[in-house]
């Protein structure tokens, strides 16, 4: 083992494979507050430029797991599938799939983490409902998914602090977008709740964080590989961020969305995802069945009203007020709403999903800093979208606004996002490949 920082970091920078023992110091050293932030800083830059090889990815991940708390459900019945995704622009599947798998007698539990950047969070979305907690102690969190047979709530003081304290440097550092990274840290959060399983949504194009789709699929079956080896059958799809997920953007818009496709009304790429993501947490779960009977399952689960009761009961055991799920008036609302219409008559080619994630911020549905208040009823509603025909003047999107002064700046933006081409455009695709411990296979279904 090196002796000391200085030696680790000048390993990693040219390029040496690290001992888990000096992992294991970089870890706990940052931990404990023995090492400064400016060495582990040159540490992560170094990761960042050199990588790590499959040995010292799992020794990142097992050493960060060891650094707090795992929380425990044994005694939970049944099959424990927890759902992740890299996140996005319009994101709300969890509030679709979870309530539906619960409903299907697969129990889901998930920790979460808030919006930054251009990219929304789930735990901002769930804090737009009324009364809504989403810190819970390990034992509120299992007895709410034996009680509900789903859970969604923030990561607590005690789970994973290495990842917390290191994310926040990355975050400083330029140093997020890292394979390794990446990988060790949604791994470390999953791998400390006792799950049965772990289903991957990592998101590729404009609106995600790895923009490059061999980089989605590089992540993907990392993260496959780590659940493999620590024991939990883990599997994945690559979905289209190139485009924002739905209709609606903004927490309080997105809850509703969500609702509305509880009770049947999804957008069909949300629904898309949804079954796809669905149909893995049930492989995850060794309830095989094949796609087409599993699509049917859900859809029998949304008519037959289960899956949005599962939703009302979480929201109340969770302190949320369930009377959201029928009176959408009891939700968060923005002072203003105005309409972007079509500048021209065509087709829509092109949403660029970063471009409005952005534009989502100006109007307050988003954070730049961690520290930044959230204006829960702010977003975008669209009422076209990829591959729709439209005419000009038509309305293409409803602003609702708590910064009516950014209404200008935001309507050129919304301006350069929606691109406009004479021809006919396919609907894009949703979901691109699966990624399972036998490889990558293109999606067929």
């Amino acid at each position: 083992m090196a002796n000391g920082m200085y030696e680790i970091i000048s390993r990693k920078r040219d390029g040496l494979e690290l001992e888990r023992e000096e992992i294991a110091f970089v870890i706990s050293g940052y931990v404990k507050g023995d090492i400064p932030d400016y060495q582990v800083a040159a540490w992560l830059m170094a990761v960042y430029i050199r990588g790590m090889n499959g040995r010292e990815l799992a020794d990142l991940t097992a050493i960060m797991l060891d650094s707090g708390d795992r929380i425990s459900l044994d005694g939970v019945p049944g099959k424990k599938i927890d759902k992740h995704s890299t996140g996005g622009v319009g994101d709300k599947i969890s509030f679709v799939v979870a309530p539906l798998l619960a409903a299907c007698g697969v129990r889901v539990p998930m920790l979460s983490g808030r919006g930054l950047g251009h990219t929304g969070g789930t735990l901002d979305k769930l804090e737009a409902i009324p009364g809504m907690n989403v810190f819970l102690t390990p034992e509120k969190f299992r007895d709410t998914l034996a009680a509900t047979g789903m859970v969604i709530c923030g990561q607590t003081e005690n789970i994973v602090p290495a990842d917390r304290k290191i994310y926040a440097l990355r975050d400083a550092t330029a140093t997020v977008s890292c394979l390794p990274l990446i990988a060790s840290s949604i791994m470390s959060k999953k791998l400390a709740l006792g799950s049965d399983g772990i289903v991957l949504d990592v998101k590729t194009g404009s609106g995600a964080f790895m923009k490059d789709e061999q980089d989605s699929i590089l992540l993907c079956q990392t993260m496959v590989a780590i659940g493999a080896k620590s024991g939990r059958p883990t599997l994945g799809i690559i979905s289209s961020m190139d485009q924002p997920l739905g209709r609606a953007v903004g927490n309080s818009l997105e809850i509703i969305e969500s609702i509305e496709a509880l009770k049947g009304r999804g957008p069909d790429d949300v629904m898309q995802v949804t079954y796809a993501l669905g149909w893995c947490m049930l492989q995850a779960a060794g309830k095989t069945a094949a796609y087409a009977r599993a699509v049917g399952m859900f859809q029998e689960a949304i008519a037959s009203g289960r899956a949005l009761g599962v939703f009302r009961s979480f929201i109340a055991a969770q302190g949320g007020d369930p009377r959201v799920c029928d009176d959408y008036s009891l939700l968060p609302a923005a002072r203003q709403q105005t309409e972007f219409l079509a500048p021209s008559s065509g087709h829509i080619a092109r949403i660029d999903s970063y471009a409005v994630g952005m534009a989502a911020i100006d109007i307050g549905a988003g954070r730049r800093k961690k520290e930044d208040a959230v204006a829960y009823g702010s977003g975008f509603v669209f009422h076209a979208n990829v591959g729709d025909k439209i005419r000009k003047g038509q309305k293409l999107v409803t602003v609702h606004s708590d910064r009516p002064e950014q209404t200008p700046a935001v309507q050129e933006r919304l301006g350069k996002a929606i691109q406009i081409g004479p021809r006919p455009v396919d609907r894009p695709k949703m979901v691109l490949h699966l990624v399972d411990k036998d490889g990558v296979h293109p999606w067929p279904y």
